[in-house]
C-alpha cells in the first residue's frame, strides 16, 4: 500500500490544477500542482519519474477534458464507457510529453539542483510546445492561461501565455528546492521576475483608436436540431428576429455556422440580407459552410453590408486549423465505417490558406480566428496584421454541453488578447458569449444557455505589444539562458550524489 502513495499523490497533485482553470480560477493551485509533481519525481530514477510523472498528467487531462466526451455520447452515438476510453486514450497521448521531458531530465541531467531549477521547466514547456504541433496540436490546459487574472498576467503581452508557464514552473521548483536547501539566489529571481510582472500590468503597449458599436446575436439554437430538415427556416428567421432590433450598432455578428446550409445554396438569401444591413448602414459578420465547388468544403466566415454581395466574394475568412474529428477524420475510410462518431455533420473540411486578410466591417480591420483555432497563440499571431483593430472569435461550443469545456475555451480567447494588444470580440450559438479589452478584461458577456443579444462598445486599438513584434524570441531567450546556467552547474553535489548513488544503486 506505501508503494502506492506516490501515484494516489501523483494523480490528486495533477487533479487539483484544473481547479486553476476556468470555470474555478483558483490561480495559486497552478502552482500547488506543480511543486506536487516536482516533490514526488525530485529524487526517483528516470523511470519513476516518468511514471509518476505520467501519472500526474492523467490527474490533470483526465478531468480536465472530460467534458470532451459530450460530443461523443450525446452527438456521436457512442455509450459512456466507450467515451470514458477514448478521453483516457487522448488523456494518455497527451502525457507522454510530460513524462519523456522528467526521463530525459533524469536520464540527461546529473546534477539535481540543475535539473530541478534550469533543465526541468525548460524540458516541460517544450513538451508543451511538442504536443500543441504534433500530430496538427492539442495545445490545451497550459497553466499559464490559469493566470490570466492573477498577478503574472502582465507577462503575456511580452513573453506568451507559455512565458506565463515557464515562470510558473520555475517557481514550483524554487519552492520546493526552497523546502529543502535553503538556497536563495534563484528564489531571488522567481522574485524579481514575479515583481516584473505585477509591475508590468500598469504597462500600456498599445493605444486606442475609435469605439465601434458591436451587436452579438446568440441564437441558442439546440446543436440535435441544428441540421434536421425543417431547422434551416427557423434558424434563419431567429437571427434575422434577433438582427432587426440593433438599429444602433455598427457591426452584427452571428456565430459560427449559425446558417446550418451552405453560401451556395443560400445566396438569394445572403443578397437580401446583404441589401438591408446596406440600406440600415451596418455590416454583418456570419459563420457559415461554404463549398466553391464540389471538392472543397470550408468553415467560413462571411462580411456582409456591402449591397453587392456575390458568392466567392472576398470580405471572407477560411479556417486553416481544423478539429481533428470534428473537422476532418485521420484515417477516415478506416474509421468512418466503424462508428457514427467518425461520421458527425460537417467532418470533412478543407483547410484555408496562410495569411488571408482582415476582414473589413464598417471600416474596421478584424482579424478572425474560428472557434478551436483561437488556442494556437502562433497561428493568431500570424492572422494579425500590424492595422488589426480587433480581434474577432466565432465559435459554437454547443457540442459540449453544461461542462467547463466552454469555460476554458473562452479563458483561451481572452489571453489572445492580452498577448496581443487588441480587444477581443467573441460570439457564440449558447455561450460564453463576451467582449474583453486589449488587457483580456471582459467588458461585457451574456449569460449561457440563452438567447439573446449583447450590445457594447469596444474601443479599436493600434500598435504592438512585444509578443505582437517578436513572438516567441524573448522566451526563448530566457529557456537558453536557463539552459546555459545549467551547464555551470551540471556536476552533482558531493552530498546529493552520494545519497542517489544508495537509492539507485
Amino acid at each position: 500500500m506505501l508503494k502506492l502513495l506516490p501515484i494516489f499523490g501523483a494523480l490528486l497533485c495533477g487533479a487539483l490544477g484544473v481547479l486553476a482553470f476556468s470555470p474555478f480560477d483558483l490561480w495559486p493551485l497552478a502552482l500547488v500542482s506543480l511543486t506536487g509533481l516536482f516533490a514526488l519525481t525530485h529524487h526517483c530514477s528516470p523511470a519513476s519519474a516518468a511514471r509518476r510523472g505520467f501519472v500526474w498528467s492523467l490527474g490533470l487531462y483526465l478531468p480536465g477534458l472530460w467534458w470532451i466526451h459530450n460530443s461523443m455520447t450525446m452527438f456521436g452515438g457512442l455509450p459512456l464507457p466507450v467515451a470514458f476510453v477514448l478521453v483516457a486514450l487522448l488523456a494518455a497521448y497527451l502525457s507522454l510529453y510530460t513524462s519523456l521531458a522528467l526521463w530525459l531530465s533524469h536520464r540527461l541531467v546529473a546534477s539535481p539542483r540543475a535539473r530541478l531549477l534550469w533543465v526541468l521547466p525548460v524540458l516541460l514547456i517544450a513538451a508543451d510546445w511538442l504536443r500543441g504541433w504534433v500530430l496538427t496540436g492539442f495545445p490545451w490546459l497550459w497553466f499559464g492561461y490559469s493566470q490570466l487574472d492573477g498577478p503574472l498576467a502582465g507577462l503575456a503581452p511580452v513573453f506568451g501565455v507559455q512565458g506565463i508557464s515557464w515562470l510558473l514552473t520555475f517557481t514550483a521548483a524554487v519552492l520546493w528546492w526552497l523546502g529543502r536547501e535553503r538556497r536563495w539566489r534563484a528564489a531571488l529571481f522567481a522574485s524579481l521576475l514575479w515583481a516584473l510582472g505585477v509591475a508590468s500590468q500598469q504597462l500600456q503597449w498599445v493605444s486606442p483608436t475609435q469605439p465601434l458599436r458591436v451587436a452579438l446575436i446568440q441564437g441558442n439554437i439546440e446543436q440535435s436540431l441544428k441540421w434536421i430538415p425543417g431547422q434551416l427556416e427557423l434558424s434563419l428567421k431567429r437571427y434575422l428576429d434577433l438582427t432587426r432590433p440593433a438599429v444602433n450598432a455598427d457591426v452584427v455578428i452571428w456565430p459560427e455556422s449559425a446558417l446550418p446550409a451552405s453560401e451556395q445554396q443560400l445566396a438569394p438569401w445572403l443578397q437580401q440580407v446583404d441589401q438591408l444591413m446596406f440600406e440600415r448602414g451596418q455590416s454583418l459578420i456570419t459563420g457559415l459552410v461554404s463549398r466553391p465547388d464540389d471538392s472543397e468544403v470550408y468553415n467560413a466566415v462571411l462580411g456582409l453590408g456591402s449591397g453587392q454581395y456575390q458568392p466567392g466574394q472576398s470580405n471572407r475568412y477560411y479556417k486553416q486549423q481544423l478539429v481533428p474529428i470534428g473537422e476532418f477524420v485521420p484515417f477516415g475510410n478506416l474509421l468512418r465505417p466503424l462508428a457514427p462518431f467518425f461520421n458527425l455533420p460537417m467532418s470533412s473540411f478543407s483547410r484555408g490558406e496562410a495569411g488571408q486578410p482582415d476582414l473589413h466591417a464598417a471600416g474596421q480591420n478584424m482579424s478572425v480566428a474560428i472557434c478551436y483555432e483561437v488556442a494556437f497563440p502562433g497561428l493568431v499571431r500570424d492572422n494579425m496584421k500590424p492595422d488589426t483593430d480587433f480581434l474577432l472569435t466565432v465559435s459554437n461550443d454547443t457540442w459540449f454541453g453544461r461542462s467547463i469545456g466552454p469555460w476554458q475555451h473562452q479563458q483561451i480567447a481572452r489571453m489572445r488578447a492580452l498577448e496581443l494588444g487588441r480587444p477581443m470580440i467573441r460570439a457564440t450559438n449558447n455561450g460564453v458569449t463576451l467582449v474583453t479589452d486589449e488587457k483580456g478584461r471582459i467588458s461585457a458577456s451574456l449569460p449561457q444557455f440563452e438567447q439573446g443579444v449583447l450590445t457594447t462598445e469596444v474601443i479599436g486599438m493600434s500598435g504592438l505589444t512585444p509578443y505582437a513584434r517578436f513572438g516567441n524570441s524573448p522566451l526563448l531567450a530566457i529557456l537558453a539562458l536557463s539552459l546555459l546556467i545549467a551547464l555551470r552547474c551540471r556536476q552533482p553535489e558531493p552530498r546529493l550524489a552520494m545519497a542517489q548513488r544508495q537509492l539507485f544503486k
